[in-house]
């Protein structure tokens, strides 16, 4: 691995030591592997205001031509990570996350095990895992007005509605159940442990393939999350409102939704890479960062 692609957290404050990282990176294999192809980073243009040398801009999308990439090196916490999905969709090059945030699950190394994290990544010392997408499509009045991916889930949420909402489930076209809650959190086994996790759901292993749908708040006790197969098709009709509801993707608001908008999950075609490094198992990861069992 010689092509590297940078993506930083913008909100990180000291976005100089990672340059001077880099470059410090690149002085090292020079000298240690002088035969070798010498390292290179690229940067999406999307972060042209933040990425400086050794970072090279590209655009990723457009039409020029554009380097091979082997990785992609995320600097920053989770939340991070869900953003450079789009990255890793665009080249299709696996993330090595680097935790600068506060939990790090989904990250394989930190700041100061970076050096040696580059050197089992050039030796070869990785392996790649994969990890399902959901394909999140809205339709109003039988229009389709939104359709995107989501790595940990897409969640409808009340937004600034004083009481609860009605949210009507369905998978393949049969009918499951209609709950009054906060909003429905449907995501992947990754993010079974974000979010849903939260509001009661099960953790998933990650190499699974299944959706998980988990009430926010239901009024009745009754009401529990579920878990359905990667291959169900579910709709979600929400109803009750008195003013508009949200859709969230990744944490971020992506739609304002109407009275009898239906929100459809489904396992996308598409997936996103990850790289590991250690041999730190999964269940080993919620002991360490999330304290299971304790």
């Amino acid at each position: 691995m010689t092509n590297f692609a940078v993506y930083i957290n913008p909100g990180f404050t000291n976005k100089q030591s990672i340059f001077e990282l880099l470059i410090n990176l690149q002085k090292e294999h020079r000298v240690l592997h002088p035969q070798q192809k010498k390292l290179n980073f690229f940067g999406d243009a999307e972060q042209q205001d933040i990425l400086l040398e050794p970072v090279k801009l590209v655009d990723f999308v457009g039409t020029s031509p554009v380097p091979k990439i082997d990785c992609i090196l995320v600097f920053g916490g989770d939340g991070t990570i869900l953003r450079a999905k789009d990255l890793a969709l665009k080249t299709s090059a696996p993330i090595l996350g680097i935790n600068l945030g506060y939990l790090g699950f989904l990250s394989e190394s930190t700041l100061p095990e970076i050096r040696a994290s580059i050197r089992d990544l050039i030796a070869g010392k990785f392996k790649i895992l994969s990890r399902m997408l959901i394909l999140c499509s809205v339709k109003r009045s039988g229009a389709l007005i939104l359709q995107r991916e989501a790595l940990n889930d897409a969640v409808i949420y009340k937004g600034e509605n004083p009481g609860l909402i009605g949210v009507r489930i369905f998978a393949n076209g049969r009918y499951v159940f209609d709950s009054r809650c906060d909003g429905v959190i449907t995501c992947t086994p990754t993010g079974s442990t974000a979010y849903s996790l939260s509001a009661g759901g099960p953790i998933l292993a990650p190499q699974m393939e299944a959706i998980v749908l988990s009430p926010l708040n239901p009024h009745l006790l009754t009401t529990r999350p579920m878990v359905f197969p990667a291959s169900d098709h579910l709709l979600m009709r929400v109803h009750g409102l008195s003013q508009a509801a949200w859709l969230q993707l990744d944490g971020s608001n992506s739609l304002a939704l109407c009275e009898n908008d239906e929100v459809i999950v489904t396992a996308s075609k598409r997936s996103v890479k990850f790289i590991k490094l250690s041999k730190r198992t999964f269940y080993r990861i919620l002991r360490n960062k999330m304290n299971l069992g304790k």
